[in-house]
């Protein structure tokens, strides 16, 4: 292999451990956002439910 190749390779390995700690500290962020985000939306659904359960019994009683 060529020398220069050789020592490129081994200037990339050696930073190998933090680009793949970085992305998976990514991934863990984003995978945390869309479970708060899945959350609250569905929270949100059973709040409109509720709402519209509660507009339905009121309208029915008129």
């Amino acid at each position: 292999m060529d020398p220069t190749n050789q020592e490129i390779y081994q200037l990339v390995l050696h930073d190998a451990p933090y680009v793949i700690g970085a992305y998976a500290i990514l991934w863990v962020a984003l995978m945390a956002y869309v479970g708060i985000v899945f959350r609250r939306l569905m929270r949100l659904e059973k709040e409109v439910a509720v709402l519209e359960e509660s507009m339905e019994r009121r309208n029915a009683a008129k």
